[in-house]
């Protein structure tokens, strides 16, 4: 059964994918590959479900589609029933700082909070309100007053005590329903401020919201530790953190000890989430090998954490191992790479074949097309490749009257396929390991 794909989506696809940035909506429609990588990404999932957590470092050269695969794993999670919060690192947004580079994370990442009613961000309002419109309910059934809901809410998160600042976060709950019953604006305005990190002092929030405590550079892991305990209490699964660009610790970041710092954050994360401290809450990063290798400025420059993350030495390329935290995304295959261009195909005809705007003929040639302009790096790193892709069918699409094969005219069509063979054989192996005679089968095969 053919998926219809909205306009809204095809649209988020197409002027996504020619700048080389992920779409936020529509990912299962150009979906390709990384099947394992995604079931254990599936598998962790069921683990935080299962008052468990996780941990994973997604790792890949740039272009390899680690932010897209970030994203896939958000679609899934959300489909079972977790709350997802995805931020990038920046310079001003990280995970340790004194400046309040990390309280800027914590914000960032509760402004994207998602869940699967509102997939793209900003739900945190409603979960609050659903939790809350579940203990009313309750309470009123049994011809409670308000003060008794307020009670409720506080029972209800009685289980948080043993968190940082626990019985504050009940507090700040029963605030946000005290300005509901008002029509007070100002206060639920004030209580989403105060969950959403955006208070700076103990004096503001002890003004407005009579709580003492607020998120700060210093707490951070805390208080994800805490709204992870919250969604499972609102009817949630648990709480998953998509944290993407991990580079930028490593090489932006110039200061050692800054560098250090946030390394630490991330080994105290890691020890918890394998050892069984905290649960309903799991965790994605995402970097480049530099990140993870650099020996220098990379985690293999912080001993502790490195020594965790070093892979299983009996496992190689065709015996995969998922049971350590981390992930190498293996490089697209010449095959996939064609599927993924069919799939940007249907995108723009709206899966329908009779406005395609190219034939599969046509899709082979663009990937002879890229092996001469790229080399074997057109399959490595596909971002260029599909830039081009999208671009390439644009052309097309908006301009009916003008021939795929004359934007393509740079290639001698009337060649053999045995003299592009040739040509591809008699390159030097690339420096990914894999042999371009391979990729010269394999472009013989797709156009068989």
């Amino acid at each position: 059964m053919t998926v219809k794909i909205k306009p809204r989506e095809r649209d988020a696809i197409k002027q996504s994918l020619i700048i080389g940035v992920v779409p936020s909506i529509g990912l299962h429609h150009i979906q390709v590959g990384r099947k394992d990588e995604v079931q254990a990404i599936i598998n962790d999932f069921n683990r935080v479900a299962a008052d468990s957590a996780s941990i994973r470092f997604i790792i890949g050269q740039y272009g390899a589609g680690k932010s897209f695969f970030l994203n896939v794993a958000r679609m899934f999670a959300l489909e079972q029933g977790l709350v997802v919060a995805q931020a990038d690192i920046t310079m001003d947004r990280r995970l340790s700082a004194t400046q309040g580079q990390a309280r800027a994370m914590y914000s960032e990442l509760m402004k994207n909070l998602a869940t699967r009613a509102n997939p793209t961000g900003g739900a945190i309002q409603n979960i609050i309100e659903r939790f809350i419109t579940d203990v009313e309910q309750n309470v009123r059934l049994n011809n409670g007053s308000d003060e008794d809901v307020k009670r409720e809410i506080h029972q209800r998160l009685h289980s948080l005590k043993n968190f940082v600042s626990g019985y504050d976060f009940a507090t700040v709950l029963s605030k946000y329903f005290e300005g509901f019953l008002k029509s007070d604006s100002n206060l639920t305005d004030a209580a989403l401020r105060w969950l959403r990190a955006e208070y700076t002092t103990k004096t503001q929030a002890n003004a407005e919201l009579g709580v003492r405590t607020f998120i700060d550079d210093h707490n951070i892991y805390d208080y994800l530790k805490l709204m992870a305990a919250f969604t499972k209490i609102a009817g949630y699964k648990g709480l998953i953190i998509n944290i993407d660009e991990m580079s930028v610790l490593s090489h932006r970041l110039s200061n050692k000890q800054a560098r250090d710092r946030n390394y630490e954050i991330i080994l105290t994360i890691l020890n918890d989430c394998m050892q069984g401290n905290v649960s309903n809450l799991g965790f994605i990063f995402a970097g480049t090998d530099s990140f993870l290798l650099d020996h220098r400025r990379g985690i293999e420059s912080y001993q502790p954490l490195a020594e965790r993350l070093r892979g299983n030495r009996f496992a190689r390329e065709d015996l995969k191992d998922f049971s350590g935290p981390v992930i190498r995304l293996a490089n697209l295959q010449i095959e996939e790479l064609y599927v993924l261009f069919q799939k940007i195909r249907d995108v723009f005809a709206s899966n329908d074949p009779g406005q395609y705007l190219i034939s599969d003929e046509a899709i082979t040639k663009f990937l002879e097309h890229c092996y001469q302009t790229l080399g074997a790096d057109a399959y490595l790193s596909p971002r260029e490749s599909v830039m081009g892709f999208v671009g390439f069918l644009s052309v097309l699409d908006q301009n009916p009257e003008e021939k795929w094969y004359d934007l393509l005219s740079g290639i001698n069509f009337d060649k053999s396929l045995k003299d592009t063979e040739d040509m591809i054989m008699d390159d030097v192996e690339d420096e990914s390991g894999l042999k371009n005679d391979r990729l010269g089968d394999d472009l013989a095969t797709l156009r068989l």
